[in-house]
């Protein structure tokens, strides 16, 4: 009796270290908390690995506008690429999440300098085989022109989620969520909800961001997924990603949302197995 309960407490002080993987969870030994210096200070990032395995291919995942990295969306994609046996390394843009920095200096520009510094990370990481690239909204935009800027050798594959390429289109015209502004005589600062407030460079450099113009400087494996109901970023913007990459693959979701609220594991489950396709050959 005393030997069987010895054994209860080692097993519920393993549970408890992070040393045991209960269901379908993942443990604390295979998801490490991570700091990367990036563009405006240094971005709290998290690396997932799949249990036991020696290599692995890896995706860096980037979130969306006023998100983060530990959002349903982001969180259930990593889940299915390390069920799979593929690592992802998710992080904070600056000024969002628990990265530092703060928002109103954050751009488009400066987010595509974390992206590289998460990839420049990524890099140098032991066991790695191949690094991909996925974001969803302003993180779609940020994957396909860093994707872009790093070329077609560098990154494996591609996936954007709801691409928000229409952040150009909003700037000029005056419009960013439901704030409203003159476009054409810019104030410091545009207050958006929750307090936060956006700033003008952010606008000034959307106005003449050139997304398509740099995303198609990468010619890989693309995959786009976007719902047909999405009234924040039209669906249109992802065709026109389907346009430019000729190996590009476009999956509509009818009736969708941007956040693809009503099926976030269908969607997940998407670019999981389009990744599956692309890194597991």
């Amino acid at each position: 009796m005393k030997l069987f309960q010895l054994r209860k407490l080692i097993t519920a002080s393993l549970l408890t270290m992070g040393l045991m993987t209960i269901g379908t969870g993942v443990s604390l030994a295979q998801s490490k908390d991570l700091s990367i210096q990036g563009d405006h200070g240094k971005l709290s990032a998290i690396l997932q690995t799949p249990d036991g395995a020696k290599d692995y291919p890896l995706v860096i995942i980037c979130h969306g506008f006023t998100s983060n990295k530990d959002t349903e969306l982001i969180h259930t994609l990593a889940n299915n690429l390390e069920k799979n046996g593929i690592a992802s390394l998710r992080f904070d843009f600056n000024g969002h999440g628990k990265s530092e920095g703060l928002f109103q200096d954050m751009t488009v520009l400066n987010e595509i300098e974390d992206a590289k510094k998460v990839y420049d990370y990524a890099a140098k990481l032991p066991h790695v085989t191949s690094i991909s690239l996925a974001g969803h909204s302003q993180g779609g935009v940020v994957a396909s022109m860093t994707a872009g800027i790093l070329g077609t050798e560098k990154v494996k594959s591609l996936a954007l989620m709801a691409p928000a390429a229409v952040l150009r289109d909003d700037a000029i015209r005056g419009i960013c969520m439901n704030a409203h502004y003159d476009a054409n005589n810019l104030p410091e600062t545009i207050p958006l909800y929750n307090n936060l407030q956006l700033g003008k460079n952010y606008v000034l450099t959307a106005q003449t961001l050139p997304i398509y113009e740099t995303a198609v400087r990468y010619q890989g494996p693309a995959f786009m997924i976007h719902g047909t109901g999405d009234v924040i970023v039209p669906y249109t913007y992802s065709q026109r990603y389907h346009r430019i990459y000729f190996n590009g693959q476009l999956k509509l979701v009818p009736g969708e949302d941007h956040g693809f609220t009503h099926d976030i594991k269908g969607a997940c489950q998407a670019v999981t197995d389009y990744f599956v396709t692309q890194l597991k050959k």
